[in-house]
């Protein structure tokens, strides 16, 4: 598995303090939506391997990392660059459009 799974207690660490922009997929094993995002999400940590980190936040476990980043709906994916959410990308998307999104951050 390419994605770490964080919560509360290393979110900072693994996310805020990454020196690579960080993908965040604000997830539950309820959401049927999430669960087709994940193997996607898993293709993209591969091909993204050293340009970007993906990680995983369960939201029934980590709640107030929901609510400390306005998370109402899921999945919800976060991509922090330099320790601050950049962009916000909101229910399921596509292979091809998470790319265009990593592919126009990494030429910022």
């Amino acid at each position: 598995m390419i994605q770490s799974i964080v919560g509360e207690d290393n979110f900072q660490k693994a996310v805020v303090q990454s020196k690579l922009p960080t993908l965040v997929d604000f997830w539950a094993n309820w959401c049927a939506p999430c669960l087709a995002a994940a193997p996607i999400l898993e293709e993209l940590a591969k091909e993204y391997a050293g340009k970007i980190n993906f990680a995983k936040v369960n939201v029934d476990g980590n709640s107030s990392l929901a609510a400390k980043y306005g998370i109402a709906a899921i999945p919800t994916m976060l991509i922090f660059k330099d320790g601050q959410p950049v962009q916000q990308i909101i229910g399921l998307k596509s292979k091809k459009e998470l790319k265009k999104i990593l592919d126009d951050l990494l030429e910022e």
